[in-house]
């Protein structure tokens, strides 16, 4: 049975042969896609060329580690291709996405690709989305009365997110609340609902984006699912 980083490595591997010579792609961010990056890194040196657009500081870093040149979004018109992962996936293909705090950035990049692959272990494919904690993304400025009426309008807890003991901020210096459902019914309700809300700026829900779901399991196998 494969421990939880070995099927990551695996998906990473098996994702990178969708990318293919001049492609232009959208990267993402997190744990999964991290591997995803490290083979890019070694594929780029035998000779595999892509332009690439990073969905947050961290994927920049890495690419630069790794001998990769990125991008701007604003430097494109579409692009062909992005590979993410995610914190759950339903069985209707919605995603919740922000546990790495990159959600912002990972919305508009990958609303801007032609297809969006979507690469997971098989704990995260979950038959309604919820348990994960909903990341919504906030402004600073009364971030407090956004948070009440997430919680009076829902009746649910919602925390603000920290990190090494200090109130975590995004790439784009905003705070993260997140939001305990437990069960989400109709995620796409829920997206535009929050959104409606002044101080909200995105939400961890990407509703109708994801193309391919591509699933690792410990018994080494891989599955595909299009969406």
């Amino acid at each position: 049975m494969l421990t939880q980083d070995e099927i990551k490595q695996q998906l990473g591997i098996y994702a990178a042969d969708f990318i293919k010579n001049d492609m232009l792609i959208g990267l993402g961010t997190g744990t999964t896609v991290y591997y995803l990056l490290k083979e890019l890194g070694k594929r780029k040196q035998q000779g595999l060329t892509f332009t690439a657009v990073c969905t947050s500081l961290q994927t920049q870093d890495i690419l630069k580690a790794e001998d990769m040149d990125f991008i701007s979004l604003d430097d494109v018109d579409r692009l062909q291709l992005a590979i993410d992962g995610a914190d759950e996936v339903d069985k209707n293909g919605s995603l919740i996405k922000g546990g790495g705090g990159a959600l912002l950035q990972e919305k508009i990049v990958e609303a801007a690709a032609d297809e969006l692959i979507i690469i997971v272990d098989e704990k995260k494919n979950v038959e309604m989305l919820g348990a994960f904690p909903l990341p919504v993304e906030v402004i600073t400025f009364g971030w407090k009365q956004v948070k009440q009426k997430i919680e009076s309008t829902y009746n649910i807890e919602t925390r603000l997110r920290e990190k090494d003991g200090k109130v975590y901020l995004t790439d784009h210096r905003h705070y993260i609340l997140d939001c305990f459902f437990n069960t989400i019914p109709n995620p796409e309700q829920l997206n535009t609902d929050l959104h409606l809300m002044p101080g909200v700026v995105e939400t961890g829900l990407f509703v109708g984006m994801a193309n391919k779901i591509i699933t690792g399991h410990s018994d080494g196998s891989i599955t595909v699912r299009n969406i």
